[in-house]
């Protein structure tokens, strides 16, 4: 198992800058995970991380959720494994993020996303304590997850996600803050 970093000790991701509320923080507590009563040990989804928006153009968009919202941009970054200009818009202090996802190319998966649906909701993001247990978890309920191994994510993080056909229609992502 992973070491449990600052972040995933206060339940904050790595792009947080201290802002974010705490109350989305677990509790702190030197109990052993509880197992709830649908075989996830109760720690492993800590709360909501993100929603995933895809845009055609990053720059509008921060402009926009800054401009007409008032939200303020957290993190930007590019991900050239995901094929992705991404950036992350902090919804005031609630701890959650808006991530809008434009194509770093036209090939990659937003890219297609956009041709396929246009621009909108693309998925929801739960942060977990461990991306690998979650994993195993859902994969021993016949859940099928996009990647055989997490990926690296938004400011190091590691990710995987649920297969849409599998989440109601939903493309789920499992977030992992990094550590440190």
């Amino acid at each position: 198992m992973r070491n449990q970093s600052q972040s995933l000790a206060t339940g904050r991701p790595s792009y947080d800058d201290g802002r974010m509320s705490q109350h989305d923080a677990p509790a702190q507590s030197t109990a052993r995970s509880t197992t709830h009563h649908h075989g996830i040990p109760e720690d492993l989804f800590v709360c909501i991380d993100h929603v995933g928006v895809a845009v055609p153009d990053l720059d509008e968009a921060i402009a926009f959720y800054q401009g007409t919202f008032g939200m303020r941009l957290q993190h930007e970054e590019v991900n050239e494994e995901q094929g992705v200009r991404e950036a992350m818009i902090a919804v005031g202090d609630s701890g959650s993020c808006i991530q809008l996802l434009a194509p770093a190319s036209e090939d990659s998966t937003i890219a297609k996303f956009l041709d396929r649906s246009g621009p909108g909701l693309q998925q929801l993001a739960y942060r977990v304590t461990d991306v690998e247990r979650v994993s195993a978890v859902l994969r021993e309920r016949g859940v099928r997850l996009l990647y055989d191994e997490p990926r690296r994510g938004t400011a190091g993080s590691r990710i995987n996600f649920v297969h849409p056909k599998d989440a109601g229609g939903v493309l789920v992502e499992l977030v992992e803050p990094a550590e440190g």
